[in-house]
């Protein structure tokens, strides 16, 4: 066009816009010929028009005499294009605004942040905790912010942050002071059913993710209540559920019972902590959540010191009223501090830390606790195994379970003064020697790696029950050569890089027991599984002492920690399939015991544990299982009528995999199988126990496959009607699921059983 016409339409486009309304006029009028909804939307995808209009709103006309008069008047005017009710134009109105926001924002920061983004979220700083409200004018209850204009708020606060997705420091620094009351609106929508739990969410984890790393830890601080680095939900501003489905904000009534308000703030302060868990396991891959939980660690080591240092006015005479206060804010810290380690601990998956980095910052912050508060008094065996596991990770890390590069090994090195300082002043003997041998490993970059390491690492990994019996003894997980991961805390000497570890002494074996009975489980774990490993090589002083191991085994069996009760289950299952005439009637009459009344949980957890050994023994011995055939089905039978709901269960899962194993084997025991299986599905009061019940039905039916008819043929009908009786009647949707399984396969043997496949022959026949 030319630059008359040019001119004169931007000057009749100018004077349009500074009418009232001109805004939106201006933008349908560069958005003409969109008619319908099909020009709507694609307008609205068309960027490069959304932001020549936005450019266009963003330009003070040259007859607009001021700058900040023009924004005073069209600012309010492109708020309101966020709120159009025409949902065919919605969206590019929406585009617009959204660019618009963003130019005037690049382009004059402090006029955009005084007239555009303080109007935008004053809904949400009107009820912030830095702001001081006029409590005098307001009766308890009185509304602050509607539900409608609360929820509008925080839509359009998605719409031009998150989805303009524009990190400038202005926008952020803006967003900043308003966080806590976003986080208090997803707390609260957490808690009940609410739209705006999804914006409230992608608003906060925008932030976390396009903010600096320390800016994002401050703001997680402050969500957590540990600083005041961001302004919170005003203490007498509650919220409320509203009728459409949102939320508005009130002024609280005041309680007069003080018990009620402590319970409504410890409520209100876990519901935050459940919500700040839950918001970083959406942070795992970026990193943060680690960072955040390196960054409590400290802080629990920084509490830990100060309860050292800062005398108790309470206990104190002379304490003044200031100090106490003083000192209860700071008990309230630490309490909050141990209730965030706590819950991070069991929120966030093993996948938190995301390189060598972080883990190095973690094990700094365990083992820098270590150093100024080593285990001492009530929580000297909790501080014990955490230092324990931590040492274990380390092991594990030099060991193989990553690979490591040179830069991953001179992050490793800042380590070293904490090891260092360790294997000089812990009181533990043990945990110096591998503290020594640690460090000595981290500085000659895994080529000298004492023994004493694998035992940590095998303490760690032996989650997997198994692995230490099929991983030749004397190498830890990944590293060949390393020495025997069955010396307890470094206690023998580092055996050679061979094959096979060498068989230990006597005395060596004597002192494996002893380890048995270690006090921290890494040890103990793996002096169990070195055991184990000594009973498959058939070493000659444990075929002397398998009466001993055994009941070291059994010892270990009632541990509550995982690691040691799986490798004391792995022990005893090895040494019953090598010496099963022996062993099996020692565990049968173990597992037929009745318990004590006052021991009656402990004992059935032992012996579902013990069933567990039964079965591993029956999957080794394979087809001579038949020789122990009556004595098993015995015992789990007698098992399947334990008053304990639980280890019935367990008997009936223990038969039926043991029928499908025998298969054909069976013999006449099928009808007492039979038999009882029909009463418990039947009868039992528990689901569960039903469950079980049905499912040894499946399994039988499985085992036998085409020989069903001929090995069942007595039990068939039976077991049909009580198949068809427990899809019909049975409450538990588990179960009927199982008999729908059931008699699935026994259709299918069936039909093999009447309807064989029939298969083509080729015969030749020669005639005489």
């Amino acid at each position: 066009a030319p630059g008359w016409l040019r001119r004169l339409c931007g000057h009749l486009l100018s004077e349009r816009l500074l009418r009232p309304s001109g805004v939106q006029a201006v933008v349908r009028g560069v958005l003409e010929g969109t008619d319908g909804a099909a020009g709507a939307e694609a307008a609205a995808l068309d960027w490069r028009k959304c932001d020549a209009v936005g450019k266009i709103l963003a330009a003070c006309p040259q007859q607009c005499l001021s700058l900040e008069d023009y924004y005073r008047q069209v600012c309010p005017q492109i708020l309101d294009l966020l709120h159009m009710q025409d949902k065919a134009a919605a969206r590019q109105f929406q585009r617009v605004a959204t660019t618009t926001v963003l130019s005037m924002a690049r382009e004059q920061p402090q006029l955009a942040e005084r007239h555009l983004l303080q109007p935008l979220l004053a809904p949400l700083r009107r009820c912030s905790g830095a702001t001081e409200l006029a409590l005098e004018d307001l009766a308890a209850g009185a509304v602050l912010v509607p539900e409608a204009e609360l929820g509008s708020c925080v839509e359009d606060v998605l719409k031009v942050y998150v989805v303009g997705n524009d990190s400038s420091s202005l926008l952020l620094g803006s967003l900043q002071p308003v966080l806590g009351v976003v986080f208090s609106l997803y707390s609260f929508a957490r808690q009940n059913v609410s739209y705006l739990r999804s914006p409230c969410q992608d608003i906060l984890l925008w932030f976390l993710e396009k903010a600096e790393r320390e800016q994002s830890l401050a703001v997680l601080e402050g969500l957590a209540g540990l600083s005041s680095h961001v302004p919170t939900l005003h203490p007498q501003c509650q919220l409320q559920v509203g009728s459409e489905g949102g939320a508005a904000i009130v002024l609280q009534e005041t309680s007069s019972d003080e018990d009620e308000a402590l319970y409504q703030k410890i409520s209100l302060e876990q519901c935050h902590v459940e919500s700040l868990v839950e918001l970083l396991s959406h942070c795992q891959k970026s990193g943060l959540a680690g960072d955040f939980f390196i960054h409590c660690l400290k802080e629990l080591t920084q509490v830990a010191a100060e309860d050292e240092e800062a005398p108790n006015p309470a206990v104190e005479p002379g304490g003044t009223l200031l100090e106490l206060e003083q000192e209860q804010a700071r008990q309230e810290r630490k309490l909050l501090v141990l209730q965030l380690v706590a819950a991070l601990c069991q929120g966030v998956s093993d996948t938190v830390f995301t390189d060598i980095e972080q883990v190095q910052q973690f094990l700094a912050a365990v083992l820098q606790r270590a150093c100024a508060h080593p285990a001492r008094g009530p929580g000297a065996a909790a501080e014990a195994q955490t230092l324990a596991m931590a040492m274990g990770l380390v092991a594990a890390v030099l060991g193989g379970a990553v690979q490591l590069k040179s830069s991953d090994f001179a992050v490793l090195k800042r380590l070293v003064p904490l090891l260092e300082e360790l294997s000089r002043s812990y009181p533990e003997p043990l945990t110096q020697e591998l503290a020594s041998d640690l460090r000595t490993a981290i500085l000659t970059h895994g080529a000298c790696s004492p023994g004493s390491l694998g035992t940590a690492a095998h303490g760690l990994l032996g989650r997997q029950p198994g692995t230490a019996a099929r991983r030749p003894a004397g190498r830890a997980p990944g590293a060949p050569g390393n020495g025997s991961t069955g010396q307890s805390g470094g206690r023998e000497p580092a055996a050679s890089a061979a094959p096979r570890a060498p068989s230990p002494a006597p005395g060596g074996l004597q002192e494996l027991l002893v380890s048995a009975c270690d006090p921290q489980p890494p040890g103990r774990a793996a002096a169990l599984r070195r055991l184990a490993s000594l009973v498959t090589q058939r070493h000659p002083e444990a075929v002397r002492l398998q009466e001993k191991l055994l009941q070291v085994f059994l010892e270990n069996l009632q541990h509550e920690d995982a690691f040691v009760y799986l490798s004391a289950i792995q022990g005893i299952a090895l040494l019953s399939s090598e010496y099963p005439e022996r062993i099996l009637p020692v565990l049968l009459a173990q597992y037929e015991r009745p318990a004590q009344a006052k021991e009656d949980t402990m004992a059935a957890v032992t012996r579902m544990k013990l069933g567990e050994v039964l079965m591993r023994v029956t999957r080794a011995l394979g087809d001579m299982v038949f020789r122990h055939r009556e004595p098993l089905i015995r015992a789990f039978l007698r098992g399947a009528r334990d008053p304990d709901g639980a280890l019935r269960a367990s008997s009936l899962s223990n038969l039926g995999e043991l029928c499908q194993h025998l298969g054909f084997q069976l013999g006449s025991i099928i009808q007492e199988v039979t038999c009882c299986v029909t009463a418990i599905a039947r009868t039992d009061p528990e689901a569960e126990v039903r469950r079980a019940a049905v499912h040894v039905v499946v399994l039988l039916l499985r085992g036998l496959s085409e020989k069903v008819t001929e090995v069942l043929r007595d039990v068939l009908r039976d077991l049909y009607r009580l198949l068809k009786h427990v899809a019909a009647a049975e409450r538990d949707a588990a179960t009927v699921l199982h008999a729908q399984l059931a008699l699935e396969e026994l259709d299918s043997a069936m039909r093999r059983v009447l309807f064989p496949p029939q298969t083509l022959e080729k015969k030749i026949v020669v005639l005489p």
